[in-house]
This record gives C-alpha cells, structure tokens and sequence, in this order.
C-alpha cells in the first residue's frame, strides 16, 4: 500500500537514535506520505529542524506558540489533520509525560487531542528501560490502545549492550503500514501465504532446491497485511528480512511446509501458494557426508514429493502459481485445472526482468473460468496488489456483494 494522501505525524524526542528519524521520515516521504514533524527542544539539540525540513518539504514545528508556524494558531489542528501519530525515538520522558496526561509542549498536546492510532518506538538506555516507572508507563499506554514498538538489543550510547536501541526503520514502517491498513478491503480476513524454495536434503550439507528468492510471496503477505488481513507466512528459506505485523512459519523442506499449510489454513479464507515448491526428493537421505569417488558419476533415486494445493483441503479460496519457460498460458490453464484453483498467476522465467530473484514480475492472471488479464512488467509489490484485487473480487462474489 502506497502511503499517498496519508498525513503521518511525526514525533522526534531528545536521544542519540534521532538522526535515525530522519531516514524514517525521508522513506515516509518516498512512499507518499505527507509528513509533519514535531521536535522536542531536546530533540533540536541532536538534529538540526532543517534536516526534516529539506526531506519532507514541510514546515517543522519546535515550539508551542510560533506565531509563524502553520499549526500556531490552532494547536490541536495537526492531531485533527493525522492519520496516524508515530514517536520515533520516544524516550522515557515522553513516554511519561504522556501517560500522566501531561501537555506542556506541542507533540504532548497533539497526543492528548488526536483520535488517530499512535505508534511509539522508544530508545534509551537499558537500565531506564528497565526501571519500574517506565515499564508501568509503557503498560499504561498500551492499555490505552497505543502500539508499542521495541526496543531493540544491542550497543547502546552508554557502551552497555541491552534492550533500549530504536528498532530498525523497516519495522517501524511496517508497523505504520500495518495500523494504516487495519480498515482496508481484506480487514477481518486471513490470508495464508507461501514463498520461497524448498530444500529437500542430500546428505548432511547438500539439499535439492531451487534459486527462488522468496520475494513473491513475501511481497504478497505484506500487501494482504496493508490491507487489513491476518496473515500467516510460511517461509523456505529466503535472504529476506522477515515482515512485520505477521505470523511467520519458517520451514525446509516440502514435507515440512505441506505440514504448515495444513495447520495454518485452519478457518483462512484465502491460500496464495507462491512458493517453488520442490516437486521431487532423493528417496533415501545420507546420514553423513557423501565423499568424492573415484566413479565419474553418481545416481540419486528421486521420489515424488506432497502436491500441497491437491492435498490441502477447505472451504477457502485457492491461487496458485505456474513459473514456465514455455506454452506459458496453456500450462498454466492444465495447471489451474487440475488442482482446481480459483486463480492462477504464471510467468515466463526466461523473460527478460521476471526471471528468479528479480524485484519485478510480468505475469498473466487466469480465473477459474478461463479469463485472462496480462500485466505488464511492474515491481512485485504493485503485482502483489493487483493480485489481491482479484482476490478481493472473488471474496466479494461469494458473499453476495
């Protein structure tokens, strides 16, 4: 989900992992977000306001009575202006401030007066973070429906290592997308998703598999998770950062996913299969390392592994995935057939920017009564998206919207 006409209230607080609110709000800004930022005094003392000025293009407010500040007059017209309100870094004197309700500068008196959803990640060092006083304050806020994110663990200012870093930027944009997302079109609904390829092991260090990158499949788990669903990820291995705001299912081989699925799609309403799933395993597994012999060849018996989208059964919609080299749309259609699947996405893997691993994808979409939509060549989060368009069509169908 794009962040397009989404008013994103920015809070920075006075601690070392300010400058990270800068990236914070330039990724913010990047995805169409518009971005207001409010500092503390002691934020000013670790970042400059221009900073944020020059990145988001907008005014920065600092004090509560500028006169020349667009907010000046109207204290509470950015509260009312937000779509949601994220603290980033909040320290333990914001955090308190804010849970006795206190309002003696601009960013307290915005959390006080908005209605919108409001997004804390805090930062500070761990022995503050532990204190009794800021663990209740934090278990206030959260009673109060505030979401809470972090902190991390790591080498703080101080040279300690513990609990108090700020949360790597990506989760916290997850999270945002996340609670943006909570009324969109999937809201009430789970989405189970496969990705990745599964390994099916050799001997002790080999594997089967394939050079699939996950990338699909996890950006279809994050667009559903944008869109309001719970979503259930059930991951081969992948390179690839685990999503936020998720279930995540991490798995090897074939067997071991068919396994997840089975589980997981207890009451789904939708199954997206985009996963590269190993269609065959060695039949017998070496318990050690098969050394190097003198023999110029060696044979692997191979044997069929669990069809998972035949096997797994339920009232829930099915999408599957056909990658092909050739008679892509005919395969696809056998395919589709054959495992009785509500829609199926294929792709040619020789064409040229929707191979393996590549950040874009050029598919043809087919529903089960045989229509085909082809898409161009677009990033996998926009194909994600249309996908789930489909998807949302389907649901619509079935419930008699």
């Amino acid at each position: 989900m794009e962040m397009k006409d989404k008013t994103v209230v920015l809070g920075v607080t006075g601690s070392i992992a300010a400058y990270k609110a800068a990236e914070l709000a330039s990724q913010l800004t990047q995805a169409g977000a518009k971005v207001e930022v409010i500092m503390t005094e002691a934020a000013t003392e670790f970042i400059a306001p221009l900073t944020f000025r020059n990145i988001t293009g907008r005014p920065v407010v600092t004090k509560m009575f500028e006169l020349a500040a667009e907010y000046s007059v109207e204290h509470v017209a950015l509260a009312e202006a937000a779509d949601v309100v994220v603290i980033a870094p909040a320290t333990a004197n914001i955090i308190a401030k804010i849970a006795a309700g206190i309002a003696d500068d601009m960013l307290c008196c915005t959390v006080l007066a908005t209605k919108a959803p409001i997004i804390m990640a805090p930062a500070m060092d761990v022995r503050m973070y532990e204190n009794q006083a800021t663990q209740d304050n934090l278990a206030k806020l959260k009673a109060r429906g505030f979401t809470i994110v972090g902190p991390g663990y790591g080498r703080l200012a101080s040279g300690k290592r513990g609990l108090g870093r700020l949360v790597d930027v990506n989760e916290i944009l997850g999270t945002i997308r996340q609670v943006l997302g909570r009324s969109g079109d999937l809201a009430g609904k789970r989405i189970v998703v496969t990705a990745g390829g599964t390994q099916e092991p050799v001997d002790p260090v080999r594997c089967l598999t394939n050079r699939s990158s996950g990338k699909m499949g996890y950006a279809l788990a994050e667009a559903a998770r944008d869109r309001g669903a719970q979503v259930a990820l059930i991951s081969a291995p992948s390179a690839l950062p685990k999503p936020i705001g998720m279930d995540v299912v991490n798995v090897g081989t074939t067997q071991e996913m068919h396994q997840a699925v089975k589980k997981a799609v207890n009451k789904a309403d939708a199954l997206i299969m985009a996963a590269a799933v190993a269609d065959y395993r060695p039949k017998k597994v070496s318990k050690s390392k098969i050394k190097r012999q003198r023999a110029s060849s060696l044979t692997l018996e191979l044997e069929r592994t669990p069809d998972i989208l035949v096997e797994v059964k339920g009232k829930f919609l099915r999408v599957g995935f056909a990658a092909e080299s050739e008679d892509l749309v005919a395969n696809a259609k056998e395919k589709l057939q054959k495992k009785q699947l509500d829609l199926i996405i294929a792709n040619d893997i020789t064409s040229k920017g929707s191979g393996i691993g590549a950040d874009t994808n050029q598919v043809v979409i087919i529903d089960r009564a045989g229509k085909i939509e082809e898409l161009p060549l677009l990033l996998k989060k926009e194909v994600a998206d249309r996908i789930l368009d489909k998807v949302v069509g389907i649901m619509a169908k079935r419930s008699g919207r």
